[in-house]
């Protein structure tokens, strides 16, 4: 009966620790799925983990700090549009 309650706390105590870092995984990768509308090359494009890369990677090499794309000016988000379609 004393190793079952053991058993129990332990497996308790382990959701309880675990539980925070799965939902806060899960909260994470919900945000990176907005779509971006391109209107320079008329296409979509898909705000995940690969845009994301690219983005930075612009950020970086224009020397930029790093900002949200959508509080970019429409000059800004126009270069990297075009920056971004070389890169093919």
């Amino acid at each position: 009966m004393r190793s079952l309650f053991k058993l129990l706390t332990s497996t308790v105590l382990a959701v309880a620790f675990v539980s925070p870092a799965i939902i806060t995984g899960c909260a994470a990768r919900v945000r990176t799925g907005y779509t971006v509308h391109d209107p320079y090359y008329n296409d979509d494009h898909v705000w995940d983990t690969t845009e994301i890369g690219f983005y930075g990677r612009w950020e970086n090499e224009t020397r930029r700090r790093d900002v949200d794309y959508r509080k970019r000016s429409p000059a800004e988000q126009k270069e990297y549009m075009t920056w971004r379609h070389n890169q093919h």
